[in-house]
């Protein structure tokens, strides 16, 4: 199936462990999206850098849903692909050799482009 505007979607993440469900629910709709053969982006800024940081995203719960790490290891598995805040990491002290397999560091460019060529962005 060849990709075409229609068939991609952004999603930016911004809480990580300060607020369980926020945290889950991109990562819920980017698995049922990637189920649906849509291409889907997810951009990590703000709380949500930590969700790509190794080790912190073991410890994230919502009621009722897949527990984190679980959906992040499904989203990388089914071909999603994760995009982090260059200045959200380095705000935070944290460096690229802390995130998880999978995540690459971008800056705002990268990130208007992506929106740029997509047929729908949402944020959480």
């Amino acid at each position: 199936m060849e990709q075409n505007k229609s068939d991609k979607i952004v999603i930016f993440a911004t809480h990580g462990a300060e607020d369980p469900e926020r945290a889950t629910l991109p990562w819920v709709i980017g698995n049922a999206a990637l189920a649906m053969e849509t291409k889907v982006v997810m951009v990590l800024q703000a709380g949500g850098v930590t969700l790509a940081t190794k080790g912190m995203y073991d410890h994230i719960y919502a009621p009722g849903l897949d527990p984190v790490q679980k959906l992040v290891s499904s989203f990388i598995e089914f071909g999603g692909t994760i995009l982090v805040c260059i200045p959200c990491i380095e705000q935070r002290h944290i460096t690229p050799d802390m995130l998880i397999q999978g995540a690459n560091t971008v800056k705002a460019a990268r990130v208007v482009q992506e929106m740029l060529d997509a047929k729908a962005v949402l944020s959480y």
